[in-house]
């Protein structure tokens, strides 16, 4: 049986999100960016949180860990490379780390770029996995601890995923990064239609998340660097992978 899946918004642009094993009754949190939201979202779902999955140390994803774990008793995950940072933390993962939640098989993958120690957490089973600040829809994370070579490694593992994989991200930058996607890849017809979805979403004020690989991979221009249509609009027909990555990157930063 699939995980159950609440996500809701925290502080101004967080999302939160509750993973639930119906089998063992056991949910995790993902990240916990504010205390007040991820009460109101248990107390609608009826779960009781067992353990926190921490992707990265920045505040606005371990805010609210203290808290919870005097509130409900739980455990605290996170990644080994940034354990001194993660307030509360009681257990450390790395690439190839495995967790469960229930019988559910939760893989940890070392993805980082945004911070040094950024992990995102795949659950083969259910085909969904949890991308923070590495993976937008449309985006990826700016790179605050590591160079561009790093971010290009650790996006290319989330692209091989399988393309059904369901994909639930940190923040709802989505608009804002189709506009910066329509930039560098303006040709795109399927860009171009998901830019419009993604307008009247949020003219309605809803969420864009979650995606899948498989969208990112055909809309994504940070997962799309052999894309000959980007690589001609950059200039860069003949550079190296990594290379269109940072570029793009880079105008991302400055626009």
């Amino acid at each position: 049986m699939a995980v159950e899946i609440e996500q809701f918004m925290c502080r101004t642009d967080n999302f939160g999100v509750l993973v639930h094993d119906p089998a063992s009754g056991q949910t995790a949190i993902i990240d916990a960016p504010e205390e007040g939201p991820i009460l109101v979202a248990l107390k609608r779902t009826g779960w009781t949180p067992t353990m926190i999955l921490t992707t990265h140390h920045h505040a606005d994803h371990v805010e609210a860990n203290l808290a919870l774990k005097e509130r409900f008793k739980l455990r605290i995950v996170g990644p080994e490379a940034e354990k001194a940072k993660i307030p509360g933390i009681d257990e450390t993962v790395e690439e190839g780390s495995v967790l469960h939640l229930g019988d559910e098989r939760i893989e940890v993958i070392a993805t980082p770029g945004h911070t040094a120690g950024h992990v995102s957490y795949h659950l083969p089973g259910s085909k969904v996995a949890f991308t923070a600040d590495t993976l937008f829809a449309l985006g990826c994370g700016r790179l605050f601890e590591c160079k561009p070579p790093v971010m290009y490694e650790s996006l290319k593992k989330l692209a091989a995923l399988p393309a059904e994989t369901t994909v639930y991200c940190g923040h709802e930058y989505t608009l804002a990064n189709a506009r910066f996607a329509l930039s560098v890849d303006p040709t795109n017809s399927a860009l171009r239609e998901r830019a419009a979805r993604i307008e009247a979403l949020r003219v309605e004020g809803k969420p864009t998340l979650p995606t899948t690989i498989g969208e990112e991979l055909s809309t994504n221009p940070f997962l799309r660097w052999h894309d000959p249509a980007i690589r001609k609009h950059l200039g860069m027909e003949k550079a190296g992978d990594a290379e269109v990555f940072a570029e793009i990157r880079k105008r991302k930063d400055n626009f």
